[in-house]
Protein backbone atom coordinates (compact mmCIF):
# COMPACT_ATOMS: atom_id res chain seq x y z
CA UNK A 1 0.00 0.00 0.00
CA UNK A 2 2.70 2.49 1.00
CA UNK A 3 6.32 2.54 2.02
CA UNK A 4 7.33 2.28 5.63
CA UNK A 5 8.43 5.92 5.52
CA UNK A 6 4.82 6.86 4.82
CA UNK A 7 3.60 4.88 7.82
CA UNK A 8 3.45 7.87 10.18
CA UNK A 9 1.23 9.96 7.92
CA UNK A 10 -0.94 7.06 6.76
CA UNK A 11 -1.57 5.72 10.26
CA UNK A 12 -2.23 9.26 11.53
CA UNK A 13 -4.88 9.71 8.81
CA UNK A 14 -6.45 6.35 9.68
CA UNK A 15 -6.36 7.29 13.35
CA UNK A 16 -8.35 10.46 12.61
CA UNK A 17 -10.92 8.55 10.58
CA UNK A 18 -11.21 5.28 12.52
CA UNK A 19 -10.38 5.97 16.16
CA UNK A 20 -13.94 6.68 17.33
CA UNK A 21 -15.57 3.70 15.57
CA UNK A 22 -12.84 1.42 16.95
CA UNK A 23 -13.22 2.83 20.48
CA UNK A 24 -16.98 2.29 20.26
CA UNK A 25 -16.42 -1.30 19.17
CA UNK A 26 -13.95 -1.98 21.98
CA UNK A 27 -16.19 -0.20 24.51
CA UNK A 28 -19.05 -2.52 23.70
CA UNK A 29 -16.81 -5.56 24.04
CA UNK A 30 -14.91 -4.65 27.23
CA UNK A 31 -17.53 -2.37 28.85
CA UNK A 32 -14.94 0.16 30.03
CA UNK A 33 -14.00 3.33 28.15
CA UNK A 34 -10.45 3.65 29.44
CA UNK A 35 -9.62 0.03 28.64
CA UNK A 36 -11.30 0.38 25.23
CA UNK A 37 -9.09 3.35 24.43
CA UNK A 38 -6.00 1.36 25.47
CA UNK A 39 -7.03 -1.56 23.26
CA UNK A 40 -7.50 0.76 20.28
CA UNK A 41 -4.17 2.50 20.88
CA UNK A 42 -2.45 -0.89 20.94
CA UNK A 43 -4.17 -1.80 17.66
CA UNK A 44 -2.95 1.39 15.99
CA UNK A 45 0.57 0.80 17.31
CA UNK A 46 0.53 -2.71 15.88
CA UNK A 47 -0.77 -1.37 12.56
CA UNK A 48 2.12 1.08 12.41
CA UNK A 49 4.62 -1.73 13.03
CA UNK A 50 3.01 -3.88 10.30
CA UNK A 51 2.46 -1.04 7.83
CA UNK A 52 4.89 -2.41 5.23
CA UNK A 53 2.79 -5.55 4.82
CA UNK A 54 -0.60 -3.80 4.58
CA UNK A 55 -1.84 -3.94 0.99
CA UNK A 56 -4.82 -1.56 0.96
CA UNK A 57 -6.94 0.86 2.95
CA UNK A 58 -9.57 -1.84 3.48
CA UNK A 59 -6.90 -4.26 4.67
CA UNK A 60 -5.70 -1.68 7.19
CA UNK A 61 -9.23 -1.23 8.57
CA UNK A 62 -9.71 -5.00 8.71
CA UNK A 63 -6.39 -5.35 10.53
CA UNK A 64 -7.48 -2.70 13.05
CA UNK A 65 -10.87 -4.32 13.61
CA UNK A 66 -9.32 -7.75 14.14
CA UNK A 67 -6.71 -6.27 16.49
CA UNK A 68 -9.41 -4.52 18.52
CA UNK A 69 -11.49 -7.70 18.83
CA UNK A 70 -8.45 -9.79 19.77
CA UNK A 71 -7.23 -7.14 22.22
CA UNK A 72 -10.68 -7.03 23.80
CA UNK A 73 -10.64 -10.81 24.16
CA UNK A 74 -7.27 -10.60 25.91
CA UNK A 75 -8.59 -7.97 28.32
CA UNK A 76 -11.60 -10.14 29.13
CA UNK A 77 -9.34 -13.18 29.73
CA UNK A 78 -7.17 -11.15 32.11
CA UNK A 79 -10.28 -9.93 33.92
CA UNK A 80 -11.55 -13.50 34.32
CA UNK A 81 -8.21 -14.53 35.78
CA UNK A 82 -8.15 -11.53 38.12
CA UNK A 83 -11.67 -12.29 39.32
CA UNK A 84 -10.72 -15.89 39.99
CA UNK A 85 -7.85 -14.69 42.21
CA UNK A 86 -8.99 -11.40 43.78
CA UNK A 87 -6.95 -9.22 46.08
CA UNK A 88 -8.42 -8.92 49.58
CA UNK A 89 -9.79 -5.38 48.98
CA UNK A 90 -10.46 -5.70 45.23
CA UNK A 91 -14.20 -5.01 45.57
CA UNK A 92 -13.69 -1.34 46.48
CA UNK A 93 -11.98 -0.72 43.10
CA UNK A 94 -14.76 -2.11 40.90
CA UNK A 95 -17.01 0.98 40.73
CA UNK A 96 -18.00 2.45 37.34
CA UNK A 97 -16.31 5.63 36.21
CA UNK A 98 -18.10 8.90 36.93
CA UNK A 99 -18.98 9.46 33.27
CA UNK A 100 -20.05 5.91 32.42
CA UNK A 101 -23.72 6.79 32.86
CA UNK A 102 -23.43 9.60 30.35
CA UNK A 103 -21.97 7.39 27.62
CA UNK A 104 -25.12 5.42 27.01
CA UNK A 105 -28.64 6.77 26.90
CA UNK A 106 -31.01 5.43 29.51
CA UNK A 107 -33.10 3.46 27.02
CA UNK A 108 -30.04 1.49 25.91
CA UNK A 109 -28.92 0.36 29.36
CA UNK A 110 -31.23 -2.64 29.46
CA UNK A 111 -30.04 -3.77 26.05
CA UNK A 112 -26.40 -3.38 27.09
CA UNK A 113 -27.07 -5.27 30.31
CA UNK A 114 -28.56 -8.12 28.25
CA UNK A 115 -25.63 -7.95 25.83
CA UNK A 116 -23.19 -8.39 28.74
CA UNK A 117 -24.93 -11.64 29.66
CA UNK A 118 -24.32 -13.25 26.26
CA UNK A 119 -21.48 -15.70 25.67
CA UNK A 120 -18.38 -14.01 24.27
CA UNK A 121 -18.79 -15.08 20.63
CA UNK A 122 -22.46 -14.13 20.49
CA UNK A 123 -21.67 -10.73 22.03
CA UNK A 124 -18.83 -10.12 19.55
CA UNK A 125 -21.00 -11.08 16.57
CA UNK A 126 -23.96 -8.97 17.74
CA UNK A 127 -21.72 -5.92 18.32
CA UNK A 128 -19.96 -6.26 14.97
CA UNK A 129 -23.20 -6.90 13.09
CA UNK A 130 -25.60 -4.40 14.61
CA UNK A 131 -23.32 -1.73 16.07
CA UNK A 132 -20.54 -1.70 13.50
CA UNK A 133 -22.93 -2.76 10.72
CA UNK A 134 -20.46 -5.20 9.16
CA UNK A 135 -21.49 -7.85 6.67
CA UNK A 136 -21.25 -11.46 7.77
CA UNK A 137 -18.12 -12.15 5.70
CA UNK A 138 -16.19 -9.32 7.39
CA UNK A 139 -17.35 -10.46 10.83
CA UNK A 140 -16.18 -13.98 10.03
CA UNK A 141 -12.79 -12.66 8.93
CA UNK A 142 -12.41 -10.43 12.00
CA UNK A 143 -13.29 -13.23 14.43
CA UNK A 144 -11.60 -16.06 12.53
CA UNK A 145 -14.79 -18.12 12.23
CA UNK A 146 -16.99 -19.30 9.36
CA UNK A 147 -19.89 -17.30 7.93
CA UNK A 148 -22.22 -20.06 9.16
CA UNK A 149 -20.90 -19.61 12.70
CA UNK A 150 -21.57 -15.87 12.38
CA UNK A 151 -25.15 -16.53 11.28
CA UNK A 152 -25.87 -19.02 14.07
CA UNK A 153 -24.21 -16.85 16.74
CA UNK A 154 -26.20 -13.81 15.60
CA UNK A 155 -29.44 -15.77 15.64
CA UNK A 156 -28.81 -17.23 19.10
CA UNK A 157 -27.65 -13.87 20.41
CA UNK A 158 -30.79 -12.10 19.16
CA UNK A 159 -32.99 -14.78 20.72
CA UNK A 160 -31.14 -14.57 24.04
CA UNK A 161 -31.39 -10.77 24.14
CA UNK A 162 -35.10 -10.92 23.31
CA UNK A 163 -35.64 -13.44 26.12
CA UNK A 164 -33.65 -11.33 28.58
CA UNK A 165 -35.65 -8.25 27.65
CA UNK A 166 -38.93 -10.05 28.17
CA UNK A 167 -39.78 -10.83 24.57
CA UNK A 168 -39.00 -7.38 23.16
CA UNK A 169 -37.19 -7.43 19.83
Amino acid sequence: MARTGDADAAVAALFQAQRLPMVRLARLLVDDLETAEDVVQDAFSALHRKWGSITSHDAAIGYLRTSVVNGSRSVLRRRRTARAHPWPDATKWSADSADSGLLVAEEHREVLAALRQLPTRQREVIVLRYWSELPEAEIAAALGISVGAVKSSASRGREAIAALLGGMS
